[in-house]
């Protein structure tokens, strides 16, 4: 009896010895499938309005290929987006992907961070010459360094003039939105009001875009104003970049229209940002980008719409630009970094990006895809957005010290707008002073 009842006692030891064995087992491969899942991070400048549609495409991404953990972080555009960045590269902590802004590729490939695409684009995943070719021309420029390809495009956006149509009518003013520059000043004259007669303006025609030249919103000054110089007949830089030309007299035009407005109104006086200001009625005209769309699409107290910028002297022109997609040397998953960024970029996700957030697809394809001409049927402001692409340019690249010159730039606008310095004296001296950033 007694050598049963050890047999027994010996079966039952090995019996929760194996179930230990094995529940460990089924956790060690737990634990290993979960380590083996690729965790991508992502920075971008996503701001509220456009945010969801990127959480959207994220979640959709992660469905469809669920070994794979999308850790999409936002950090602030412009400088401080660029000083993380380098931060980032100086401590070895950068991200698998990020988005940039075309003027800081110069700091990123001097510090020998980011893959050029052709490393994937080239690759058994890549892309055929055709499918490269779908992408807008001017957003591939864009992206190139020295004529070589360091990002993609995920999104794109044109300039336009979004405007109150009741306050212009309200003005007696019902042939529609300003055609030329003639037009905008006779506007800006109309609805610039003092509504309580206490010699200060209560209603605003036209939002002149004035920023401090050291601080975060320089860039946005300056993608405002850039289209006025080519509507004047002029240009950044010279082709091969030897010799800088906003300084001629298309950029004295330009720059000499916006001080104009800007004294008519008195617009130092104006306090809110330019959306603010527009959906509550104090403003009646601002340029903007699609991606405020979301915002403004909850008006309902007035009638507005879109359309192109006034005509210059010149021509008729806006800018097709947008932000990069780049993935940097130090992922340790390149790989499934571009797989991601091949799947952003195609033409299905653009067009459903696209609807949801406000900005325009990065590929002319999009644009065919049915239910995509569906939607724009009934969204007559993207619609319009999409309508400037026939005028718009690409931005002019500058091989080193884009983000300097943009500065020196938009701190001679400051100066002739809040400093009264003349038009030619204050572009004169930026281009005197951007002379040590070129060619180098």
């Amino acid at each position: 009896m007694n050598g049963v009842l050890k047999r027994f006692y010996l079966v039952e030891a090995s019996l929760k010895l194996l179930s230990l064995v094995l529940m460990s087992a089924f956790i060690s491969c737990s634990n290993n499938d979960h380590e083996e899942k690729v965790k991508l991070v992502f920075w971008h400048s996503f701001v509220a309005n456009s945010l969801p549609a990127l959480e959207k495409l994220v979640a959709d991404y992660e469905a469809q290929n669920p070994d794979v953990d999308i850790i999409a972080q936002y950090v602030p555009s412009g400088d401080p987006l660029v000083q993380k960045l380098i931060t980032a590269i100086q401590s070895s902590t950068s991200p698998d992907i990020a988005w940039v802004h075309s003027d800081f590729l110069d700091k990123l490939v001097s510090a020998d961070a980011i893959f050029k695409m052709d490393h994937f684009i080239n690759g058994k995943n890549g892309f055929t010459i055709d499918e490269l070719k779908d992408f807008f021309p001017q957003l591939i420029e864009n992206a190139k360094w020295r004529d070589t390809l360091y990002a993609l495009p995920m999104e794109a956006t044109t300039l336009a003039l979004i405007y109150n149509i009741d306050l212009l009518e309200a003005a007696g003013i019902n042939t529609g939105p300003p055609g030329n520059w003639d037009d905008l000043k006779d506007y800006v004259d109309k609805l610039t009001i003092d509504k309580d007669g206490d010699g200060k303006y209560d209603q605003y025609g036209f939002y002149v875009p004035v920023f401090p030249a050291s601080g975060p919103l320089s860039v946005w000054m300056l993608l405002q104003w850039e289209p006025f110089l080519w509507q004047a007949g002029g240009c950044l830089v010279n082709e091969n970049q030897t010799a800088l030309m906003y300084n001629d007299t298309s950029g004295v035009k330009a720059l000499k229209l916006w001080k104009e407005l800007f004294d008519r109104q008195d617009f130092s006086r104006f306090s809110l940002s330019h959306d603010v200001g527009f959906a509550s009625g104090s403003i009646a005209m601002v340029m903007d980008g699609p991606w405020n769309l979301p915002l403004y699409r909850k008006i309902s107290a007035f009638r507005w719409g879109v359309a192109s910028l006034p005509m210059g002297p010149a021509k008729s022109a806006t800018y097709l630009a947008g932000e990069h997609l780049t993935i940097f040397k130090s992922s340790r998953n390149p790989d499934e970094a571009w797989r991601f960024v091949k799947w952003f970029t195609e033409a299905e996700q653009q067009a459903e990006f696209s609807i949801v957030s406000g900005y325009l697809p990065v590929r002319k394809s999009s644009l065919a895809i049915q239910s995509y001409k569906d939607y724009l049927k009934t969204d007559p402001f993207l619609a319009a957005f999409i309508d400037q692409i026939k005028i718009a340019q690409a931005r002019a690249s500058i091989d080193y010290h884009k983000i300097e010159i943009n500065q020196l730039i938009a701190g001679a606008i400051e100066k002739t707008l809040l400093g009264n310095v003349s038009p030619e004296k204050s572009l004169n001296e930026a281009v005197k002073l951007s002379a040590v950033y070129m060619n180098k």
